[in-house]
């Protein structure tokens, strides 16, 4: 269902491979040429204020900033300054990242959607930080009953705080250590020294 998944891990593009067998192509490879490779995650990103029951948003995409680097994928048709219409679904994108294993791969999705900035419409980034860091979703013991039997708005709430209180912390330091302590000024009066008196003594 989502090929992105599949493509990270087999590193065949599905949707060229669908293009060639529509113009009568033949596949290039056969079902034992396939191997899976690492694991892959991937979340969609809606427009949708998880705080207030997933109720959509609207409006114009003043900040959108998606994440990038190794084994990061982003697939989406909005751009800054696009606006999110009430006309449509309210999906912006579907993030995917590939690791080496399933453990790696929920790191590097957490750090992802850390990256992945839009302001100001709500959106589900919080929530899918919050789902695959729950123990539930890193055992790999959950199904479709997950948001009802695990998910609350308070928790987000309190997700915030935390993420807040750590952003003014760092800043908090990064001051400090940019504050130079302040020098002693020096006696900028030049004594004349007995070289220069015993000369014009003489």
């Amino acid at each position: 269902v989502e090929h992105p998944v599949t493509e990270m891990i087999s590193g065949v593009d599905l949707v060229k491979q669908q293009i060639c067998v529509a113009r009568g192509e033949k596949l290039a490879f056969s079902q034992q040429d396939l191997k899976i490779t690492g694991h892959a995650l991937e979340i969609r990103v809606y427009a949708e204020d998880p705080k207030n029951n997933f109720l959509p948003d609207i409006g114009k995409l003043e900040v959108y900033d998606k994440p990038s680097g190794s084994g990061v994928r982003v697939d989406d048709g909005f751009e800054q300054g696009m606006e999110i219409p009430i006309y449509y679904d309210p999906m912006i994108s579907k993030l995917i990242v590939h690791a080496d294993n399933r453990q790696e791969a929920i790191a590097r999705m957490t750090r992802a959607i850390d990256e992945y900035t839009i302001s100001p419409i709500a959106t589900t980034l919080s929530f899918c930080r919050f789902a695959i860091n729950h123990p539930s979703f890193v055992a790999g013991d959950f199904d479709t009953n997950f948001v009802a039997e695990h998910f609350k708005p308070a928790y987000l709430e309190s997700q915030s705080s935390s993420d807040e209180a750590e952003l003014a912390a760092i800043l908090g330091s990064w001051r400090i250590s940019q504050e130079k302590p302040s020098l002693p000024k020096k006696n900028t009066a030049v004594s004349a020294s007995n070289w220069r008196s015993n000369r014009t003594a003489h």
